[in-house]
């Protein structure tokens, strides 16, 4: 079992012991296009949910990468900055962004699961 979850932004969140790895779903990634550029931030940078923690730059657009939840950015995916294209062919594993360490652990519970994200795509 997936201990995926997802936002209504785009972003899964995997959470594992008091870790968060973040990235951005397969459906961002149809919807920017090609991903030539990502912007993270620093590590031990404090974040709250909802804030914007980098950017994501395609051959469409700019999108921002938002926080899922409110904590400590322990590790950022330095590869990404000289191969953003890494998000383009794997952006539910080796594309990961950020993790964080949560402080209120009842965010967690305000992400989707599975079922609820794919209702939430399969509607817009």
């Amino acid at each position: 079992m997936s201990n995926k979850h997802y936002t209504p932004d785009h972003e899964w969140v995997e959470i594992q012991s008091n870790e968060a790895t973040i990235g951005i779903t397969q459906y961002a990634v149809d919807e920017l296009g090609d991903i030539v550029y990502i912007e993270l931030p620093e590590v031990g940078r404090s974040v709250t949910k909802g804030e914007e923690i980098g950017t994501v730059e395609s051959v469409k657009t700019v999108s921002s990468i938002y926080a899922p939840l409110s904590g400590t950015i322990t590790r950022i995916n330095a590869e990404l900055t000289e191969r953003p294209d890494i998000v383009n062919e794997s952006p539910d594993a080796n594309g990961w962004m950020v993790a964080i360490e949560p402080t209120n652990s009842t965010e967690q519970h305000e992400l989707l699961n599975a079922s609820d994200y794919q209702k939430h795509c399969d509607s817009l």
